[in-house]
């Protein structure tokens, strides 16, 4: 049974480390400045000082200066008056943005409304012991609330408001996770954003918090022990209390946590020899088994490794003993195990594993790769496989029998994106949420004997989807690869290049974009706005080759698509660069910046937030030296030339007329240290002297984005909305 995690999407989560890349240099800011300080603008906007360092590394044979190294130092009383000042300045440029007061106002209705989980938050609904488990948000609470209730017609009620665990909304459930008897969840809660957390156990029954608390977690679900007596989880040994967002993690461990126990969880697996290893467990639904997945960094490619559990001195079974495959487990039948894999299949297939012949000779496919549709997950329940499926980057779902033969599709309400919580062998259905771009997440109950889904739980809006429409085109990139976008916009907008448009990307981690359903998109619409996103190649959307060529070397494909998608709204008259933004989280503030950079006359606006910015230090904080896999090392040469010409913070140029832009960014996010926006907005505000804004918005209390309370949410989507209003010069249709 899989964990089910709230907060956004988490793209750049790996699970073990490598060592740190050597440098010798002070984090501290300089004593003076030599001569350089960031200028004031042209126009009226005068840039708070941020005086230049001397530091500069040596890159094969290459020097590379790194000015403003001090502002790494989060808590530096330099770093934050620098903060501070930053903030109140762009502020004061938000004064007298158009409608400012009534973007936030309508931002607060729209959100205002009773939903349900989605790829961005909150639990889909998952059954333990007769009971089933989702989450709830009524409206404006700042996080989304756990409800349970006794079958399908039981009557629900609060197991835990994570919205009481603070006054100001910041700690967030990051995970919950049922026990098989229902009687106990094990659930986790992170502070202020932060990839940390502690986990704890609530009585289903009392909704009584247990003594029972575990530290220093990350990147882990917990995976109950059929008999309830705890759970696996996966750890790190604690931080320096002093560098707690900023340290590398590394020698992640899997534990085992038995309830009432106040020793130290024993650990149940670990690699001493492998400090970039990570590790995951699973227990298989029968209970017999614990299957643990190894990972290397973000790389799709996995090991797994069986443990007998009735048999605990029996030697650890190393099924797949090499990286070269990502490998999932769905489930069992007694001794025969399945998997997705992209072994053998670019777009994946469902295989089976005898554990008693586990050589993979005698390994069997159970559901073919489909040529043209890109497998992304499967369950395993009353003898059926229900696979979920990218279809042109739209979902499907399909149910197979045991043997592999398929029964028929499920019909689903549209043109949208599945997100399939897990079954057990035994449950009688699934339960899936449903979302598009208009369309709020709706609670699906599927049966997978009559492949028939119903409705269990339905949000109602105060927007009116009818009155707009969701169209996909596709688009030549540079070198001629057919790429597709989803275009969003009001029924009957015209076509005459003067459309206010948002475009949106990712391209990464073999991620896919699929259409998302936020409120902050419906503001946008109602404002007038397009809404465009592209379905970039990096991401999951057609298979391993599609991620592969925006990989590494090959990254700069991936601006290139962006690139051509802006070309393409221009073309065919949807906007005009003056009216086009562009906006991207994490990989996609690296892809926003990036691409603003290399082709600043295709854009209006950028928004690039909580970005990875610095490609030449990435690796030194955190996790980030997972990304290794996608981006590269710059301890190799070749991969070394390919970030250092696309490093947003490495290739701002004097005398270039840059789009206005508003750098967004948490000062708690330990996946995607600040650093790099701090440093980027610095440079850049240092090198343009032309008369558009250089503007950061540094969120306090904040993370990466994972359970981000509303309040702030609504907070800085006004912000930026306002931003857009005043600098693409359009007033909002509000």
């Amino acid at each position: 049974m899989k964990y089910w995690s709230f907060g956004c999407p988490l793209p750049l989560i790996a699970v073990s480390l490598v060592a740190a890349l050597a440098s010798c240099v002070s984090t501290a800011p300089p004593e003076a400045s030599d001569g350089h300080e960031s200028a004031p603008a042209a126009g009226a906007i005068t840039y708070p000082a941020a005086a230049r360092g001397t530091v500069v590394d040596l890159h094969h044979g290459e020097q590379v200066p790194d000015p403003y190294r001090w502002l790494e130092a989060l808590d530096a009383p330099q770093t934050r008056a620098w903060i501070a000042a930053q903030n109140a300045l762009t502020e004061r440029f938000l004064a007298d943005a158009p409608r400012r007061e009534s973007i936030k106002q309508r931002l607060t209705e729209l959100w205002n409304f009773e939903r349900y989980a989605d790829d961005r938050g909150g639990i889909v609904p998952v059954t333990a012991g007769g009971r089933i488990f989702y989450s709830k948000n009524d409206g404006l609470e700042n996080q989304y609330v756990v409800y349970v209730q006794e079958g399908i017609d039981g009557a629900p009620r609060v197991l835990l408001d994570p919205n009481t665990l603070s006054s100001d909304g910041t700690v967030a459930l990051s995970a919950v996770e049922p026990s098989r008897d229902g009687k106990h969840i094990a659930y986790s809660v992170a502070d202020a954003g932060s990839d940390w957390v502690e986990w704890r156990v609530r009585d289903v029954a009392t909704n009584q918090d247990l003594p029972d608390r575990v530290k220093w977690s990350k990147f882990s679900g917990a995976a109950w022990a059929a008999d309830g007596s705890g759970f696996y989880y996966s750890g790190y040994d604690a931080p320096d209390p002093a560098s707690q967002l900023k340290d590398i993690n590394k020698f992640q461990k899997l534990h085992f946590h038995r309830l009432g126990s106040s020793a130290p969880d024993p650990v149940v697996y670990e690699r001493r020899d492998q400090a970039d290893w990570g590790f995951s467990g699973n227990v298989s639904d029968d209970g017999r088994y614990l299957v643990i997945s190894v990972s290397l960094g973000t790389d799709e490619c996995n090991l797994v490794f069986v443990r007998d559990l009735r048999n605990p001195t029996a030697p650890l079974l190393e099924l797949v003993a090499e990286f070269h495959a990502a490998y999932q487990f769905i489930g069992n039948a007694g001794p025969e195990f399945y998997f997705v894999t992209d072994d053998a299949a670019e777009r994946y297939r469902v295989i089976a594993v005898e554990l008693r012949r586990p050589g993979r000779s005698n390994w069997r496919t159970v559901v073919a790769e489909d040529p043209k549709a890109a497998l992304r997950g499967a369950d395993f329940l009353a003898g059926r496989f229900v696979a979920h499926s990218l279809r042109d980057a739209r979902s499907e779902l399909r149910v197979f029998d045991s043997k592999g033969a398929e029964l028929g599709e499920v019909r689903l309400p549209g043109t949208g994106t599945v997100v399939a919580a897990s079954a057990g062998a035994d449950d009688e259905a699934l339960f899936f949420s449903f979302l598009g771009f208009t369309t709020p997440p709706t609670l699906y109950r599927l049966d997978p004997i009559t492949r028939t889904a119903q409705v269990f739980k339905q949000p109602t809006l105060s927007f009116d989807p009818a009155r707009y429409e969701t169209r996909q085109v596709f688009y030549p990139s540079s070198d001629g690869t057919r790429v597709p976008m989803f275009i969003t916009a009001r029924k009957g907008t015209a076509q005459d290049g003067n459309n206010p448009t948002l475009l949106y990307g990712y391209g990464g981690f073999n991620i896919p974009v699929t259409p998302a359903f936020s409120a902050n998109t419906l503001a946008w619409l109602e404002m007038g706005g397009v809404f465009a996103s592209a379905n970039l190649r990096g991401g999951a959307e057609y298979g391993r080759a599609w991620h592969e060529a925006g990989m590494k070397t090959h990254k700069q494909n991936v601006f290139d698509d962006f690139a051509a998608a802006a070309s393409y709204l221009a073309r065919e008259k949807w906007t005009r660069p003056e009216r086009l933004a562009i906006s991207g989280r994490s990989n996609g503030g690296l892809l926003v910046a990036a691409t603003m950079l290399q082709h600043p006359e295709l854009f209006g606006a950028a928004l690039p937030q909580v970005g990875v910015l610095d490609m030449l230090r990435f690796r030194e904080f955190t996790i980030g030296w997972a990304w290794e896999s996608d981006y590269g090392s710059v301890r190799n040469a070749e991969e070394y030339r390919a970030l250092r010409a696309y490093s947003p913070l490495h290739n701002i140029k004097p005398g270039v007329e840059y789009p206005p832009t508003l750098v967004l960014t948490g000062d708690h996010d330990d996946r995607v240290y600040p650093a790099h926006s701090f440093k980027f907005v610095a440079e850049l505000q240092h090198a343009y002297h032309g008369e558009n804004p250089m503007l950061t918005r540094i969120e306090t209390r904040a993370g990466h984005g994972a359970g981000k309370p509303t309040t702030k949410v609504i907070e800085e989507w006004a912000d930026v909305y306002a931003f857009l209003a005043k600098v693409l010069a359009f007033e909002p249709d509000l």
